[in-house]
């Protein structure tokens, strides 16, 4: 190392040697790129001009000869038709001529040659085909036969042999493309072994520079943290090499003296942070404790009150069947009360166990088809929608991933509520739906029924929260609730719509597909073609085949998927009379959960 270079940092070191290094790859670079574009231009004459005048050539010997060969069979028959070939051949003839002129321009000798083909072809046209011809034409074909002499053979002689020298001539100048070819290939391969051995010998320059500037300065540098480490803080920490290092071992040094500091303080904050950590593992352990507890406990309790209720049940309503008018009313109406406070107990407990289950009892998640478990959902409110006069019609639903069994429950809980809390004298319509919304299905239940106050909205998903006696509308104020823990369980969230014009609207979000996702992404990416159909391209936006609505769009639709027919109303709608259940329940219920608020379950 010199006295110049002592001081230079390693950033100006290493530049400097990517400098010279830089320079001489730009240079062979540069001379690389000059020879490929030659090699480039000589491959370009052997493929691009020499093979093809190579082809053309031959094929124009063989359109010559098919002319000379038309000539002699139409001087021996005479035939009109003979003499197709020496005309197509003519035309042929002249193409080839320009094609090849266009590629062997850089070639003045062949193109000389070419011309004198064109010429000795020509002459023997006009000295020899042409009179065969005119003669033949006027005086037969033994005159004709006359003129084929061995003088007019050894015309067309020559231009076979103009021809040949014209393809000879082709071949030398492909040799000669070949050559150079080879010639460049073979610098293009020295030029990179030149650049091969550049990069080999600035690695290696890289390699020794490095062991002796940064390698061992910086294992001396580390000796020392690590005396630092074992404890040794007093060890001072002194650094050597580039004026880097030197500065890093400064910094390092300063730290260990940092470090000496404040080791007191870490290890004072280490004990109060180890006693806090203590604290919060032993309240985490009786939280667990105490879920598992309560868990286990509504569990046997909602069984063990089973046995009781039924009995309590059973024998009142014993009472009641035996005893009925035998008492004075008030009795009578008081083991009424008692049959019903034990019914709705049973009821109670049964959602309860359901609502626990929810998330912890699970089957896993499956690809489920809504429009199946719409299908589901109608045959389990059948008879609640013949008692009402209602209507149930869904849109084409997609298909999601989740537990069938609680997504049944779901809607079954949605439409049932939708059905119970209708307006007097209306027949309730239901209508489901679904759209695309980002990653996102938005399924929405809308209803006609008497409608939810928006400063209710929230309060209906609270578990036991009732807007209405339980005269009015029998329930036990859960429904809502399961319907909100089964969104939630599925990655999903669930509202109610307060911007209906009439009855409710309540809407909830499922993951969607990732295919679904995709294929609405590419229809937006395509140009609209036809009419708008809407701001959103998905799947729930379009009706399924034969679905309808009760505003009367059932004039000349199919059945709704499933095989369900459609009727005409006498209000000039339509009702969609959907298949049987496939009997889905989901675990702990009938499938016709009661729900809070506005919208309760028929019982």
């Amino acid at each position: 190392m010199t006295a110049r270079t002592a001081g230079w940092t390693l950033r100006r070191r290493v530049v400097a040697l990517l400098t010279v290094v830089g320079v001489l790859l730009g240079v062979s670079v540069a001379v690389e790129i000059a020879v490929a574009a030659k090699n480039r231009d000589y491959t370009h004459s052997v493929l691009d001009r020499t093979g093809p005048l190579r082809a053309q050539s031959q094929e124009l010997l063989s359109v010559l000869v098919d002319q000379e060969t038309a000539i002699r069979g139409y001087a021996l028959t005479g035939d009109r038709r003979d003499l197709e070939p020496y005309v197509q051949g003519g035309e042929r003839e002249q193409q080839l001529y320009r094609s090849m002129r266009g590629l062997i321009g850089v070639y003045p000798g062949l193109a000389r040659q070419l011309d004198a083909v064109e010429a000795e072809a020509g002459r023997w046209r006009s000295t020899v085909a042409e009179p065969v011809i005119r003669t033949t034409e006027e005086q037969g074909t033994t005159a004709g036969r006359a003129l084929i002499t061995e003088d007019s053979r050894q015309r067309f002689d020559v231009i076979r042999n103009s021809v040949s020298q014209l393809q000879e001539g082709i071949l030398v100048e492909r040799e000669k493309g070949a050559d150079n070819i080879y010639r460049t290939s073979s610098m293009l391969v020295l030029l990179l072994v030149g650049a091969a051995l550049v990069v080999a010998v600035a690695g290696a320059v890289l390699l020794i520079s490095l062991e002796r500037m940064v390698v061992r300065p910086l294992t001396g540098l580390a000796e020392q943290v690590r005396e630092v480490a074992r404890g040794d803080f007093q060890h001072r920490i002194a650094g050597s090499g580039p004026p880097e290092f030197l500065r890093l071992a400064d910094d390092v040094d300063a730290m260990r003296q940092k470090i000496a500091k404040d080791l007191a303080e870490v290890r004072e904050a280490r004990e109060r942070i180890e006693w806090v950590n203590s604290q919060l593992q032993k309240q985490a352990e009786e939280l667990v404790r105490s879920n598992r507890d309560l868990e286990q406990f509504a569990y046997v309790a909602s069984h063990d009150l089973q046995e009781p209720l039924r009995k309590v049940a059973s024998f009142c309503q014993l009472l009641q069947r035996r005893y009925a008018g035998q008492l004075d009313e008030r009795a009578d109406q008081y083991i009424a009360f008692a049959v019903d406070g034990a019914q709705r107990m049973q009821r109670l407990i049964n959602d309860l166990l359901a609502f626990s289950r929810i998330g912890r009892l699970t089957t896993g998640f499956t690809e489920v088809d809504l429009n199946g478990v719409m299908g589901d959902v109608a045959g389990q409110t059948e008879a609640a929608r013949q008692y009402a006069d209602g209507e149930l019609t869904w849109d084409a639903l997609p298909t999601i991933r989740g537990e069938e069994p609680l997504l049944t429950n779901l809607l079954a809980n949605l439409v049932s509520n939708s059905i119970k809390f209708r307006r007097p004298d209306v027949p309730p319509r239901v209508h489901v739906s679904a759209r695309l919304v980002g990653d996102e299905w938005e399924i929405s239940c809308q209803d006609n029924g008497i409608g939810i106050e928006p400063e209710f909205a929230d309060k209906i998903f609270v578990i036991f929260q009732r807007l209405h006696s339980k005269d009015a509308y029998p329930g036990t104020g859960i429904g809502l609730a399961i319907v909100k823990k089964i969104v939630e369980y599925h990655g999903g969230r669930v509202w109610v719509d307060t911007d209906t014009a009439e009855g409710t609207a309540i809407r909830f979000t499922l993951p969607a597909l990732p295919e679904d996702v995709e294929a609405a992404a590419r229809a937006a990416e395509q140009p609209p073609t036809g009419e708008a159909t809407g701001d959103e391209s998905t799947a729930g936006d379009e009706p399924a085949t034969g679905e309808t609505t009760a505003a009367g769009e059932a004039a000349g639709a199919d059945p709704v998927e499933g095989g369900a027919p459609v009727e005409p109303t006498d209000d000039g709608g339509a009702r969609v009379e959907v298949p049987r259940p496939r009997g889905a329940r989901a675990e702990g219920t009938d499938g016709t959960q009661d729900s809070d608020g506005t919208k309760e379950a028929v019982g």
